[in-house]
């Protein structure tokens, strides 16, 4: 019987040992660290996060870097001693600057999952980068404006509908009529404004100069990717610059801000500006719908929204289609330890695989994703995506690379949006931006 109960006593005090490390590890588990790129998607992380902590009890901390500061932000965060175990590179470039904090993840169900293994960022026998989402940008237009401008009976007739808008010099002859008729089509300008504030002038700088760059590099035989092209170019001919300038000069003559103006203006005042009807037009991404949706007084039916591509007057653009692609890649911190590295793979595996995880990316965070985990039900249904979707889709068009994930420097954009504001002020020529711009890339480089 006394040895019964000292088993029966070892046997409880073993369990209530267990029960206290057991607790001690829930406790102690490794935390994982997530520095969000995005700014959009801050509150949908902390819900994901939030989520994620109820069902395995491991604790995701979201830092969101403000926007145009995630290189300043991550170069402190990684400093300390909690350094983010999960965080974003921007491209090929991007992991050349952070290549030594970035773990080899080859073996991770995260790649198993990726659909097309060529997007991830390799090098040598690793893999060390991978893309979670894949997105768009064009011209977003308010198809309801451009059925009542259609309609004019004083209109001019060299086009006669959206669908033969397939060039620029049909978007020109469109853009600029409807100028000629704001009043009876009630908007204050066909163009949102040109956002050029501190900052906010990633869509001419980046986006934008996106369109000569990949029609130059496209002619580079030396190289079949014009991205990789891009890479390897040092001296950039600014071939396409003419192009450059007519679309540009399309946004800020057409637009509802004064040219003089346009460095004071955000992309949320160009958002705002779309959304409330005052204009036709705004070059943007499929990210925009939530932005488009969340302004009060938003007047823009979930039908009536839609894409075009940007079209800069080059041969052949009659068969372009939007620009795809992303600068979005995941990293683990090669830094941290091992069990943070674990968790960090496990909370990623979640939110790519798992049914909350996934309903989390589609409907919260609006992703088109590049996993083949999510069914074609599965990806997001906001007008945007749809849009993208079916451009990508439309085996007449080819999408245009993201290019710019090629260029030298964020040094190189903030100069070249630097130049533009003085030319939309007119306190510069454009021929100085194209001198400067191309001997920028050359010392950037």
């Amino acid at each position: 019987m006394k040895k019964s109960l000292s088993i029966l006593i070892i046997f409880a005090l073993c369990v209530s040992l267990c029960t206290m490390l057991a607790g001690c590890g829930k406790g102690s588990m490794a935390q994982v660290y997530y520095l969000n790129f995005k700014p959009e998607s801050a509150k949908a992380y902390e819900k994901i996060a939030a989520e994620y902590e109820a069902q395995t009890g491991v604790k995701v901390k979201v830092v969101t870097a403000a926007a145009n500061t995630y290189e300043q932000t991550l170069k402190s965060e990684i400093a300390k001693k909690d350094a983010p175990t999960i965080f974003q590179v921007n491209g090929p470039i991007g992991y050349n600057e952070w290549k030594d904090y970035c773990a080899n993840i080859k073996d991770s169900q995260l790649y198993s999952i990726l659909s097309d293994k060529s997007l991830a960022i390799s090098d040598q026998n690793g893999v060390y980068a991978i893309p979670y989402v894949v997105e768009g940008y064009g011209i977003i237009y308010n198809n309801e404006i451009l059925d009542k401008y259609f309609a004019l009976s004083s209109r001019q007739k060299k086009v006669n509908s959206v669908a033969e808008i397939n060039n620029f010099n049909a978007l020109k002859t469109v853009v600029e009529d409807m100028t000629t008729h704001k009043s009876e089509l009630n908007i204050k300008g066909v163009f949102a404004s040109t956002s050029l504030s501190s900052g906010e002038d990633w869509r001419w700088q980046t986006h934008l100069m996106n369109m000569p760059l990949y029609y130059e590099f496209r002619e580079n035989t030396a190289y079949q990717n014009p991205t990789i092209a891009g890479l390897n170019t040092t001296d950039i001919t600014f071939k396409y610059a003419n192009n450059f300038k007519n679309i540009y000069d399309l946004y800020i003559n057409n637009s509802i801000t004064e040219k003089g103006l346009l460095g004071s203006k955000s992309v949320a005042d160009s958002m705002a500006e779309f959304a409330t009807g005052q204009v036709a037009m705004v070059q943007n991404g499929n990210w925009a719908w939530s932005q488009i949706a969340g302004v009060e007084g938003n007047v823009v039916k979930e039908n009536q929204i839609k894409f075009m591509p940007i079209y800069i007057g080059a041969d052949g653009e009659e068969n372009q289609g939007l620009c795809v692609g992303t600068e979005n890649y995941l990293a683990i911190n090669s830094q941290a330890s091992p069990e943070k590295q674990e968790a960090s793979l496990n909370f990623l595996n979640w939110l790519f695989t798992s049914e909350t995880g996934k309903n989390f990316v589609t409907n919260e965070l609006g992703f088109i994703t590049p996993f083949n985990s999510f069914e074609q039900s599965e990806q997001p249904t906001d007008p945007l995506a749809r849009e993208l979707t079916s451009y990508m889709n439309n085996e007449k068009l080819t999408s245009v690379p993201w290019i710019f994930t090629s260029f030298p420097s964020e040094n190189f954009k903030t100069e070249l949006g630097n130049g533009l504001l003085e030319y939309a002020q007119g306190s510069k020529d454009f021929n100085s931006v194209s001198e400067g711009a191309k001997q920028l890339w050359k010392t950037e480089r």
